[in-house]
C-alpha cells in the first residue's frame, strides 16, 4: 500500500504546495487507487506540512510548485516529491502510478511570487 498526497483546490493540482486549499490523499495498491479522501490544509508555516503529511503515512507528494525547504524535509523523510504537475488531481495520481508523471524540479524561491511558481 502506498499513500499519495496531492496539493489541491477543487480537485485540481495547485501551483503552490503551502498555499493549497487542501490535500487529496489517495491510498493505492498494485498501481490502483483503492480509496481517496480530502483533508483541509491545516495552515502554512515553515516545516509543518511535510511533517504533518509524514505523520499521515504519505509516501509521495504531488504539487505544481514547492519551496526548497519543504522539498528538503520530504527528502529527509524519504517521501518522493513530484513538482510541476498540473490538471486534475486524480488524473495526476493515475499518471504517476503508470510511470508517466515525472517531477520537473519546479522549486519556488520567494513566497511573494507564489503565483509564478510552476511557470
Amino acid at each position: 500500500m502506498m499513500k499519495i498526497a496531492v496539493a489541491s483546490e477543487n480537485g485540481m493540482v495547485t501551483e503552490h504546495f503551502g498555499h493549497c486549499e487542501g490535500f487529496m490523499i489517495f491510498d493505492t495498491e498494485n498501481s490502483q487507487i483503492v480509496k481517496s479522501e480530502t483533508i483541509a490544509n491545516p495552515g502554512h508555516r515553515p516545516g509543518f506540512l511535510p511533517n504533518f503529511l509524514n505523520d499521515m503515512g504519505v509516501n509521495v507528494i504531488i504539487s505544481g510548485g514547492m519551496g526548497g525547504g519543504a522539498i528538503d524535509i520530504f527528502s529527509e523523510k524519504n517521501i518522493e516529491v513530484i513538482v510541476g504537475a498540473k490538471g486534475n488531481a486524480k488524473a495526476a495520481v493515475e499518471a504517476y502510478l503508470q510511470g508517466f508523471l515525472k517531477s520537473t524540479g519546479s522549486v519556488c524561491h520567494e513566497h511573494q511570487h507564489h503565483d509564478e511558481c510552476g511557470e
